[in-house]
């Protein structure tokens, strides 16, 4: 697959897409291309996850677009604080959030960011973020919301309200599927989806709102969920775009912050991601670092190595497939060489 990247947006070519990514029909023969799609991905994660996110989204549409040609820009919402680098990278490879009218967009993705307020209305980017909301339901076919923007959606759309967790869910959760829907069509169940989040949305809230289950983890909570806006909403509690060393990441990073007095307690493990050997070495060094905290300390954290059936990111590309037929269909069944 060709990918050129220019400085508005990445344009993925299905002509020249090498024959082990391509997608086939159930006769084994390649599929026709048959559809462009403009999509975007508006997002908000802080400058340290800023290009690991928009390299896990790329990859993810270029392994499930087939012979789907997809036009995809990248947007950052003007109220997310950037350091200088970051708003660099922003002016020089990003869209102006302005130009998203123009663009005619059948899909967004709207990832989350890092909070700093006590609430989802005190954050600075909450008006911006729900001017996208209303947006998005006249102007997209579908529109995904992952972690906080899902919190933010629901919170804006019915008034439902996230719920602090005790501790933070990290981890790698086995999800069963809830209800038939065409996102969810093809998967196992069940199925391996990251989480890392502080707040969760529980489901009987969300389901005396309208809001559609449809899949769910008994140690991780409510995973996806639905409901037609018009457009239709995908919401994920999850991540299914990270990659194998994502939760890693954030469990070191989380660790560096405690070590230098920059959060009160000591993470707890990933649930089912480090190996045994690892968790034991782990836990002796959280014990450790409780002791004698100080920001060197994290120098000596020890080697580590993950499950071998962690899965990561094996679910997402058949969800994005599913999501990018869905947009596809949609888009031929509206062109005006089909209405003749």
């Amino acid at each position: 697959m060709t990918v050129l990247l220019e400085k508005r947006r990445l344009i993925v070519s299905p002509g020249l897409v090498p024959a082990q990514m391509r997608r086939d029909d159930k006769f084994g023969h390649p599929q026709n291309v048959d559809a462009d799609l403009t999509i975007g991905l508006i997002n908000n994660m802080p400058d340290t996850a800023l290009q690991a996110t928009e390299r896990q989204f790329m990859r993810l549409l270029r392994q499930a677009a087939g012979d789907i040609r997809i036009d995809f820009h990248c947007f950052s919402l003007p109220s997310v604080r950037r350091s200088q680098p970051a708003k660099g990278r922003v002016e020089g490879q990003y869209t102006d959030i302005a130009e998203i009218d123009r663009l005619h967009i059948d899909g967004l993705i709207v990832t989350g960011a890092e909070p700093s307020a006590t609430t989802l209305r005190q954050e600075t980017f909450w008006r911006e973020l729900t001017e996208i909301i209303d947006w998005a339901k006249d102007n997209t076919r579908s529109t995904i919301w992952s972690c906080l923007a899902a919190h933010a959606a629901v919170l804006h759309l019915d008034g439902v309200e996230r719920n602090r967790l005790e501790t933070k869910c990290s981890g790698i959760y086995d999800c069963i599927k809830a209800y038939p829907h065409w996102l969810t069509q093809g998967l196992p169940s069940p199925f391996k989806v990251a989480h890392s989040r502080l707040n969760e949305l529980r489901a009987a809230d969300l389901m005396a709102n309208g809001y559609q289950l449809l899949s769910h983890s008994t140690r991780g909570g409510v995973d996806s969920f639905a409901k037609n806006f018009g457009s239709q909403f995908v919401f994920f509690q999850g991540h299914p775009e990270y990659e194998a060393l994502s939760l890693e990441r954030e469990y070191l990073r989380d660790i560096s912050r405690f070590l230098a007095g920059e959060r009160d307690s000591y993470p707890g493990l990933p649930v089912g991601y480090f190996d045994t050997e690892t968790e034991q070495k782990l836990t002796a060094f959280a014990v450790r670092a409780q002791t004698e905290r100080r920001p060197t300390l994290s120098t000596e954290l020890p080697d580590r190595t993950l499950r071998e059936d962690i899965a990561a990111g094996a679910a997402a590309t058949l969800i994005f497939q599913n999501w990018l037929d869905f947009l596809a269909e949609h888009a031929r069944a509206t062109s005006p060489e089909t209405s003749r």
